[in-house]
């Protein structure tokens, strides 16, 4: 199959930001979807001041975030000790299967985009930090 050609005819969505949905929970952040398809899940992660979620990894999804406002934490690796801090303008990585827990170390509540590519379920709850 030609997907150059196929590609060429699908037609550009516009999802208002009055659209997005309530979206796979993790404690401690509120996600809202954008959308979910062909192997891509995007949408926003708002995180209220001093919030912190559980831990929780994005099983085969490779993640990018986009900082737009406020700051934004993320722990990882053995014991959670590896640490990256982002604030607006900033892209922050999550590998697929990374064991993380985002925060908000700030004053005020932050917003970041999410763009996910991968399959399987995008968010996986579970006990604690990698070891």
């Amino acid at each position: 199959m030609d997907t150059t050609a196929a590609s060429a005819s699908t037609p550009v969505l516009r999802i208002g930001g009055d659209e997005l949905t309530p979206s796979d929970p993790t404690p401690g952040m509120a996600r809202s979807l954008a959308m979910h398809d062909a192997g891509m899940w995007t949408g926003v992660v708002d995180t209220e001041p001093g919030a912190v979620s559980g831990w929780h990894h994005h099983g085969d999804h490779e993640t990018t975030l986009y900082v737009v406002s406020g700051r934004m934490r993320i722990e990882s690796g053995p014991g959670g000790e590896l640490v990256v801090e982002g604030g607006p303008g900033d892209f922050l990585r999550v590998p697929a299967g990374a064991v993380h827990r985002e925060s908000n170390p700030g004053g005020a509540a932050s917003r970041a985009v999410v763009v996910r590519c991968g399959t399987g379920d995008p968010t996986v709850n579970v006990d604690g930090p990698a070891s």
